[in-house]
């Protein structure tokens, strides 16, 4: 026989409020480094300056730091599901490891400047 314990509404409040914060604390610093990248792909494909390997890879490495956060996030969320986690339990685990994730990816790619020139 199987005893299953029921959350209170409270703390399911608590976890959907975590991951809404979560989640738009985490896009909006993944929005700094999308702009980044659409400029600088778009600096990049009209300098007439660059090597062919730099218009290759600096979009790549752009790109990277733009979804690596959200793979993460998916990956952790499954992971959650997999071990028998209710959904919006897993989901407090990826918005969060998507929150850190970006706040990585934002000062990777702000040393990357800084240090570019």
């Amino acid at each position: 026989m199987e005893v299953r314990w029921e959350r209170s509404r409270t703390e399911r409040l608590t976890e959907g409020l975590t991951v809404a914060v979560a989640s738009v604390l985490s896009f909006g610093l993944l929005a700094y480094p999308a702009a980044f990248f659409g400029a600088a792909v778009r600096h990049l494909v009209t300098d007439t300056g660059t090597t062919v390997f730099s218009r290759l890879s600096a979009p790549l490495v752009f790109l990277t730091f733009v979804a690596l956060p959200l793979v993460l996030a998916r990956v952790v969320f499954r992971s959650g599901l997999r071990k028998g986690y209710e959904r919006l339990t897993a989901a407090v685990s990826a918005a969060l490891t998507l929150l850190g994730s970006s706040v990585v990816s934002f000062a990777a790619l702000g040393l990357i400047i800084v240090y570019a020139d």
